[in-house]
């Protein structure tokens, strides 16, 4: 990854006095008539934006048939934009194909599971395995980095659009060849290595010929879990290499203009192994957009922590959120006065150096006509347009916040293919969840006031205090060693229940659970022991007397001890959570599923034995630091004021507070303070 930021064009420089926080959203001229355009423009300044992304979806608009073009509209538009000072943020337009495409190559649709072929009329109809996509995708990049790399407006360029949020999974015949295409390198051209790490033997599956190797398609039973592991690497792959293959046109014929693509780091993204996509990315950008569930917020700060995980703590871009309701969720509900700054200042202090929604002009038709804008179907005289132009004042008064990192020394492990892999059929509880585990072990420490870096099992570990592991269900040989080092050398590390259980290759490992960390947390499992639906038992210790349901097990102490213990059930006295002394720190484990106020309860322990820096007061603490200032977000998600310690300036209203500061009801600050 190369950490460059945005080329911002000089006469936004000149504008804004210097470089500023990105401030701007998704712009869809092809849908207007040209004669709304000029207004656009004018209330873009109005509202300060100043980066907007142009031509996601308008292949068909660029190239309206096979050797034709038509660039007049998008260079009336770019120059439009220059002339007013806003920054293009350039995409490749290659997120969904024209319908002349795939009427002339109906091979280029991507097939289901159930070898149903998705029609054209919605978005992403194509196969990530399609060699016709694939040219005349590049075609259509090579023929806009022709055109516009030297425009004056050009910031940046966006790759495609989500890749994989909705085709990312593609069973047809060309996947098909792919596939083995991608087996023959991953196990050396050799079909009994292949064999063995299938385990094959079972269920008389064995191939003595590549071409018998087929995606897994929908199967009377179970498909193998290994062949379904490697498939799910395999697509990720396939949208990496498009990824790379448009980079790959743009650096050859624009090198100085750094490129990026939207990652889905909400809950439509699963199927994307991104820590093995952001070395080919100039700078990490993130769509998001909010749940609407009780722990919205929560969820939130963990897609912005794992966006600056991706980025290996460096700042990050918010490419796409929502302003108030999205458009494809049962019920979509509108933002309360308030939350939107609330939500966006929680990315700022996060460490986002850019807010961008999805999208300027509410539609008037199509799709997702009614979902949120900047500028809403009510049009400038509305609350969000009043909403949106007051933030965009405020992250102005932000920019010298840029180019700060955020300061953590909490990490919580996030691994793809565990998520992946531990949702898999077949286990002793298959109605487990990676991803609510993950929202539950990071909620808890959000309320401990832990500012927390959300990263790959891969990342480097030194300097962490505390370490937290939720069902990381699969790890290689090399990421459970590295734990262990840092336990070693004075990490506080707390691991889960389904944790270390397989290999890569989604073997279980031999000899007792937990696997791959027995020996680092000192403790042995020989069964599981899920609980079905309405059955619970009771523990009680460093939790607190405390219900558990969902999942318990029989752990034996190797060099462990027990911090909780079972009061009730079968396992009457055994431990429930154990912690081990590991050189200058100590590795815990929990195999119970922790009800929310006994994870608190843990969680306060860690906190106080690691020395985890946590911020009091019930208020969302981040803080951001440079060479020569902190600058600390206090948000406040509550309904009435909150005091808490702090001294410096707000840099939003100017204020100087010295030895506390008072955060009003739904209320933000960003306070200055010198290092």
């Amino acid at each position: 990854m190369a950490g460059e930021w945005i080329r911002w064009p000089v006469n936004v420089l000149a504008r804004f006095g210097g470089e500023p926080v990105a401030f701007g959203g998704d712009y869809n001229p092809e849908q207007w008539d040209e004669s709304v355009w000029p207004q656009d423009v004018r209330l873009m300044r109005e509202a300060g934006v100043n980066l907007v992304t142009v031509g996601v979806f308008a292949w068909a608009a660029l190239q309206p048939g096979p050797g034709r073009w038509t660039f007049g509209w998008l260079d009336r538009v770019l120059d439009l934009l220059h002339a007013g000072e806003i920054a293009v943020d350039l995409a490749t337009a290659t997120a969904s194909p024209p319908p002349w495409l795939t009427t002339m190559h109906p091979e280029v649709l991507p097939v289901d599971r159930h070898g149903r072929t998705m029609a054209q009329g919605g978005r992403q109809a194509w196969s990530p395995s399609s060699a016709v996509y694939r040219e005349h995708s590049l075609a259509l990049v090579e023929k806009l980095a022709e055109r516009y790399g030297d425009h004056p407006a050009l910031a940046l360029w966006h790759v495609s659009n989500e890749l994989g949020g909705h085709n990312s999974r593609c069973y047809g015949d060309a996947s098909a060849a792919a596939f083995r295409a991608w087996l023959r390198d991953r196990y050396r051209d050799s079909l009994q290595e292949l064999n063995a790490a299938w385990n094959t033997s079972a269920w008389s599956q064995t191939y003595t010929a590549w071409e018998q190797i087929q995606p897994p398609r929908l199967t009377y039973t179970d498909s193998n879990p290994t062949q379904v592991l490697d498939f799910d690497r395999f697509s990720s792959d396939q949208l990496r290499e498009q990824l790379r293959a448009e980079t790959a046109v743009l650096r050859r014929l624009t090198p100085t203009v750094p490129v990026t693509t939207n990652l889905v780091l909400f809950d439509a993204g699963k199927n994307m192994n991104y820590s093995s996509w952001t070395d080919g990315m100039d700078l990490i950008a993130s769509d998001h957009y909010s749940r609407p569930a009780a722990d919205a917020q929560t969820e939130l700060a963990l897609s912005a922590d794992r966006a600056r995980g991706l980025a290996r703590g460096k700042p990050w871009l918010l490419m796409e959120t929502a302003t108030g309701a999205t458009s494809w969720r049962p019920v979509n509900p509108a933002k309360a006065p308030g939350r939107l700054r609330r939500d966006m200042f929680s990315h700022l202090a996060r460490g986002a150096d850019g807010i961008c929604f999805f999208q300027w002009r509410a539609a008037r038709a199509g799709a997702e006509r009614f979902h949120s804008a900047m500028l809403p179907h009510a049009g400038a005289d509305s609350r969000k347009f009043r909403e949106v132009a007051a933030l965009g004042a405020e992250l102005a008064a932000c920019a010298e916040v840029r180019g700060s990192e955020v300061v953590a020394d909490c990490a919580l492990l996030f691994c793809e293919e565990s998520w992946w892999a531990a949702e898999r059929e077949s286990h002793p509880h298959n109605g487990l969840s990676y991803l609510d585990t993950v929202l539950n072990w990071y909620g808890s420490l959000r309320d401990a006031g832990v500012t927390v870096d959300v990263v790959p099992p891969s990342a480097g570990l030194s300097g962490y205090r505390l370490i937290v592991v939720p069902l990381l269900y699969l790890v290689c040989d090399a990421d459970a060693a590295a734990l262990a080092a840092a336990a070693a050398a004075g990490a506080t590390v707390l691991v889960t229940y389904f944790s270390g259980i397989v290999d890569p290759l989604d073997r279980v490992r031999l000899g007792g659970y937990p696997g791959a960390f027995r020996e680092l947390l000192g403790v042995r499992v020989e069964e599981f022991a899920p609980l079905p639906e309405g059955e619970s038992v009771r523990i009680d210790g460093i939790t607190g007397p405390a219900p558990v349901a969902t999942w318990h097990e029989e752990i034996d102490l190797t060099d462990a001890e027990a911090a909780a213990w079972y009061v009730s059930g079968d396992l009457t006295g055994r431990p429930a959570v154990t912690r081990a002394a590991r050189g200058a720190g100590e590795a815990w484990y929990v195999g119970v599923e922790l009800a929310a106020a006994a994870r608190a309860a843990l969680v306060a322990e860690l906190v106080k034995r690691s020395g985890v820096t946590a911020a009091a007061g019930g208020l969302e603490t981040v803080t951001r630091r440079s060479a020569a200032h902190d600058y600390v977000f206090l948000i406040n998600h509550g309904d009435t004021g909150a005091t808490v310690p702090g001294s410096g300036t707000d840099l939003l209203d100017g204020s100087v507070h010295r030895g506390s500061v008072t955060v009003p009801a739904g209320g933000a600050r960003v306070l200055r303070r010198e290092r």
